[in-house]
């Protein structure tokens, strides 16, 4: 089985079932239950997936043989900067290499809007993310917001362009 990874509108049904996933994953492991259909559906209320399209953002899925495995988006907070956000690998599908394929492209549809950095903000008990992100070059950093109160970790990555 191999991975293919593509530009997405953050609202088609995969997509949507993605970050539904995403967030029910992040909510349950956050309170130690899982979470209910209202708790999930409050949390994906106003949640600023309307920033993941051009030219505030993009958003991109994996598909693992063909399935909507993955998914990832980037929101341009600054000219030159962007924040990476919903990074997802489904559980069964983790450590075949789409968490990589994500942020590759990710990181090329920033560069393509002119992004020199990434940034990102995550949990103590992400630990696969944290992983994820160290092993593809992110640097913890200082906290460059105060506006996620879950946030415990800051990340970045400079961008190089390609010649």
């Amino acid at each position: 089985m191999t991975w293919t990874v593509t530009p997405e509108r953050f609202d088609s049904p995969d997509a949507a079932l993605l970050r539904r996933d995403y967030y029910d994953e992040v909510a349950s492991r956050y309170w130690g239950r899982p979470a209910t259909v209202e708790e999930l559906d409050e949390g994906l209320t106003d949640d600023g997936a309307e920033l993941l399209v051009p030219p505030t953002g993009e958003f991109v899925v994996g598909r693992f043989g063909g399935r909507a495995a993955a998914c990832a988006g980037l929101v341009v907070t600054d000219p030159e900067v962007a924040e990476l956000t919903r990074v997802f690998v489904r559980p069964e599908v983790r450590g075949t290499g789409g968490g990589g394929l994500l942020l590759a492209a990710i990181e090329g549809r920033a560069r393509a809007l002119g992004i020199r950095q990434l940034r990102l903000d995550t949990r103590n008990d992400l630990v696969e993310a944290r992983g994820l992100y160290a092993k593809h070059g992110y640097r913890e950093v200082p906290a460059f917001h105060h506006r996620n109160q879950y946030a415990e970790h800051w990340f970045a990555k400079e961008l190089r362009t390609t010649v």
